[in-house]
């Protein structure tokens, strides 16, 4: 074979040309690398500058040599060095990547992976150089927003890079302008692909990166802490998606200018939400809203946000109006079911499905259940998971025509939401949680505190365990006496009692606690275990006292309360008896007056004659006389 080697960039730097025959008649064969393994030899890696540095490592401009006995050739390439990792854990890392390595390939939204070395005794990614970023092209230009065709462009390749990446069940969680990369027509395909995923669950030198998987102007709730907080999801990426199309609008990056801490309690405790620009397409503006529903189980997945901006491309604003833009029928947010859209099109159902009446949410048991348990026998002709379907009911013989955002499907006697146990404890995690989904062929999903990431397996591995909802009082069990989370006590030493303030999606409880007084900065918010409590109500208090302790756990000022009303009820009482018994001694007195017809006199009127008796005091008239 004679010839020479040229270089192919269009699909990456190991993919190359080999030009064979007589000089005067070439043929083109092309060839790409049967590479088993990622691995690549650190001697063949020459850095040559750094170009970035983000909380996953620094970014290299680097070259790959490689040589043959008839040839040697250099490509150019991007080398993305991860921090330390102890020696233990290296392995780990590898057959990660290895696996997302092996099924990354030939995925056209992604960018072009090469291999995996250890360079300078820190894991490195070797990737292909791309010329710039979206990120890049906003710096550019004034403002740094970006056309409405640009963004609806660059959204759906980015949404059908990341629908690729979630197909084989990997998440990037590090969504970001900076991360979308150009390809040389323009093009937008994923950087820095899952690397907060291969790095979940190693431990990190840095507390500061161990508490967090991403770039924290654009993580989610659930990624801050996910064993406490998470699990994260498919949908954790939907959020960071969001905040990439607000940058890409308005040219302002989310919570610009704020540290680590000021967005944790921005984003995790106030659970506050990016501000989106007004005048969006319908379909664009109701998704990004989406985006940033504080539990990831009401945000719209990859497919739904692909949908929104592709009705919306040839959208076109002329006089205030929206036109040609096309997008399916949604849920009228007004019928009070308190659910989103995206929560309800998760899961579509089919005839012959078990179904029963959905809850409203943050209720434990559902009272007058309009259809307690039903099957599925017609659907609408319209295939929008929204629409009606009808339900046959033991008792009632004709089927009913329902909605199917009222209903939700039971396999196997469960249904997502509920409150499940784990039959056999892993101590790894809460043996409580909540399940996510359950598909027909009995495999589940389930949140339980302490898993980064939702718990699988099947449905004969649970049990129903006691559902808790907002509102309700809680208290440690006694058999508990070092709970998974701080819970405070009170002035004698028992465990306080707590209100339940809102629910997490891997049932870890956020309690308040209204009996106890707070002051300044003092922690308000704890956290619950919810196998380590217990519900409590008025019924459950035995005696008086209990009842009594119960009526101050509702409010810190019940006490003062309470006892500021009974002293004025002792006061008022007083007040009252005094009255009255010196309304007695005066009637007393008048009784003795009548009858004896004699006054007892004082110093002052001894010398009155009314007050003498009577034949005294005509002594005295008669010796006053003379």
């Amino acid at each position: 074979m004679a010839g020479k080697i040229v270089t192919n960039r269009s699909t990456g730097s190991f993919d190359f040309e080999l030009v064979e025959g007589d000089p005067d008649q070439l043929r083109t064969v092309v060839a790409s690398p049967n590479q088993i393994s990622p691995w690549i030899d650190p001697a063949t890696i020459k850095l040559r500058q750094r170009i970035g540095r983000g909380p996953f490592g620094d970014v290299w401009l680097a070259t790959q040599h490689q040589a043959t006995e008839d040839y040697a050739e250099y490509h150019e390439v991007v080398v993305k060095m991860m921090p330390p990792i102890k020696e233990d854990n290296i392995k780990v890392v590898l057959d990660k990547f290895n696996d997302l390595f092996s099924k990354c390939q030939g995925l056209k939204g992604v960018c072009w992976l090469h291999g995996i070395s250890i360079i300078s005794g820190k894991v490195s990614i070797v990737m292909k150089f791309y010329e710039g970023s979206v990120g890049d092209k906003m710096g550019r230009l004034k403002g740094g927003k970006l056309s409405l065709h640009n963004i609806l462009r660059y959204g759906i390749e980015l949404a059908q890079g990341i629908m690729e990446l979630h197909s084989k069940d990997f998440l990037v969680l590090n969504l970001k302008p900076s991360n979308f990369l150009l390809t040389e027509n323009d093009g937008a395909v994923l950087g820095d692909l899952g690397i907060p995923y291969v790095l979940l669950g190693i431990p990190l030198p840095n507390s500061d990166m161990a508490r967090r998987l991403g770039t924290p102007n654009y993580m989610a709730p659930e990624q801050w802490k996910p064993e406490v907080r998470g699990p994260i999801s498919f949908e954790s990426d939907s959020w960071g998606f969001g905040c990439s199309i607000v940058e890409m609008f308005t040219g302002i990056q989310p919570w610009c200018g704020k540290s680590v801490d000021e967005i944790y309690n921005i984003v995790v405790k106030k659970q506050e939400k990016p501000q989106i620009p007004s005048g969006l397409p319908p379909a664009v503006e109701n998704v990004i809203l989406g985006c940033f529903e504080f539990d990831f189980r009401s945000r719209p997945v990859m497919a739904d946000i692909l949908h929104a901006f592709k009705s919306s491309q040839d959208a076109v604003l002329r006089d205030g109006v929206w036109t040609g833009v096309t997008s399916r029928t949604l849920v009228d947010k007004s019928s009070g079911s308190g659910y989103t859209e995206w929560f309800l099109s998760k899961d579509h159902l089919q005839v012959g499905d078990t179904v029963r009446s959905r809850k409203p949410p943050n209720l434990c048991k559902l009272e007058n259940m309009g259809i307690p348990e039903g099957i599925v026998v017609g659907l609408d002709c319209d295939p929008d998971p929204t629409g009606f379907v009808l339900v046959r009911v033991h008792g009632i013989h004709d089927p009913i025509r329902v909605h199917v955002s009222t209903l939700e499907r039971v396999t196997f006697g469960l249904a997502p939401g509920d409150w499940v146990r784990l039959k056999e404890e892993d101590k790894k995690h809460s043996p409580v949680g909540i399940l996510h989904s359950i598909r027909r062929d009995g495999n589940v999903a389930v949140g339980f505190i302490g898993g980064e990431t939702l718990w699988k397996g099947n449905s004969s591995e649970l049990q129903m365990a006691e559902s808790y909802c907002v509102g309700q009082f809680l208290r440690l069990k006694p058999n508990v006496f070092s709970p998974r989370f701080e819970w405070p006590r009170k002035h004698g030493g028992e465990w306080a009692t707590g209100r339940i303030h809102q629910i997490l999606p891997n049932g870890c409880l956020l309690v308040k606690f209204p009996g106890i007084l707070t002051f300044g900065n003092e922690n308000d918010n704890f956290l619950a275990d919810p196998a380590e409590v217990e519900a409590v109500s008025f019924n459950s208090c035995a005696g008086v006292i209990k009842k009594y302790q119960h009526l101050e756990d509702f409010h810190w000022a019940v006490r003062p309360l309470l006892i500021a009303l009974g002293l004025f009820t002792a006061m008022k009482v007083g007040l009252f008896v005094g009255k009255k018994m010196g309304r007695s001694k005066v009637k007393k007195r008048n009784h003795a007056v009548i009858p004896c017809d004699v006054q007892h006199a004082d110093g002052q009127n001894s010398g009155n004659a009314a007050w003498l008796h009577p034949k005294m005091a005509n002594m005295f008239r008669e010796t006053t006389s003379r």
